[in-house]
């Protein structure tokens, strides 16, 4: 059985798609199956598939152009951020394990720190250290307090020291699958979404395996509830929706559409799951 890895890295520009363009052209030794740019997070997520070798080249030849056009200095964005290349997460597919991938995301941190001077925090099934086992840990504060912080022993790179100058740092995991997925909401109340936000994430007694954020999509004179679903056999799409309608209902507050970001395992979907999640657009499969 061939091993093939599944690689989403996530940089940080969303605006601009002829620069997304020219970073993700950068990756010639992997497939390239999904990019989604979205311009209020400022991001970029790029589904990259392969033999681990040719993956973790393609994540490098990706991170080197981010790092070669992009200036954290200069970016703004809703999403959390700790670089330009903010977090490169590798997902075991097919023939390998999770040691082995471990170590795949390992060496590549070591290369970025060797050959880009750029340092790595190393987060998930990859951490070297227990506190940095959920990426929210790493990227506490975002770039920004990450700045002011970085000389502070907790907050010191697995790989490498300081921050790049024009990159500042990179976490680098290894994960299972995970489902980015945004819920719209017809409001600009940002209160309402952080607190529905906070009601069903699973640190503040919500939903298993879900992460959450409010964000506030300016551009279109929205609010939006960002989830992470880290287990979708422990927490499915259809519950983490129709709880986020639950709690928009209690502030009598519309849901609008959802999205998927990215691609989704094929034992996520469940019967007419389009019409139910108001997905705007068809997910891809893997």
């Amino acid at each position: 059985m061939n091993k093939i890895v599944e690689c989403v890295p996530n940089f940080s520009e969303g605006k601009d798609l002829a620069l997304v363009d020219d970073i993700v052209s950068a990756i010639k030794t992997a497939k390239v199956l999904d990019v989604h740019s979205d311009p209020d997070h400022n991001r970029s997520v790029v589904t990259i598939l392969g033999e681990p070798e040719a993956v973790k080249q393609a994540a490098f030849d990706l991170t080197e152009r981010a790092m070669q056009l992009l200036d954290v200095n200069d970016h703004e964005g809703e999403h959390p951020f700790v670089g330009v290349m903010d977090v490169v997460p590798f997902v075991p597919v097919s023939g390998i394990s999770i040691n082995e991938t471990s170590k795949l995301a390992h060496d590549f941190g070591n290369d970025l720190w060797k050959k880009l001077k750029l340092p790595v925090y190393f987060y998930g099934k990859a951490a070297k250290k227990r506190e940095r086992g959920e990426l929210p840990d790493v990227r506490r504060g975002g770039y920004f307090i990450l700045r002011q912080e970085i000389d502070k022993p907790e907050r010191k790179p697995d790989v490498g020291k300081g921050l790049h100058v024009t990159a500042g740092a990179v976490a680098v995991g290894v994960r299972d699958f995970l489902i980015a997925y945004n819920v719209n909401l017809e409001s600009q109340d940002l209160d309402i979404a952080k607190s529905i936000a906070k009601n069903i994430r699973e640190k503040s007694g919500g939903l298993a395996g879900v992460r959450a954020l409010g964000i506030d999509l300016k551009s279109k004179g929205i609010t939006q509830v960002s989830i992470n679903l880290t287990d979708h056999k422990m927490t499915s799409l259809k519950a983490v929706f129709d709880e986020v309608k639950k709690w928009a209902g209690e502030y009598q507050v519309n849901v609008l559409d959802s999205e998927i970001v990215g691609m989704i395992p094929k034992e996520a979907i469940f019967p007419e799951m389009n019409e139910h999640l108001k997905l705007k657009v068809v997910p891809k499969l893997i």
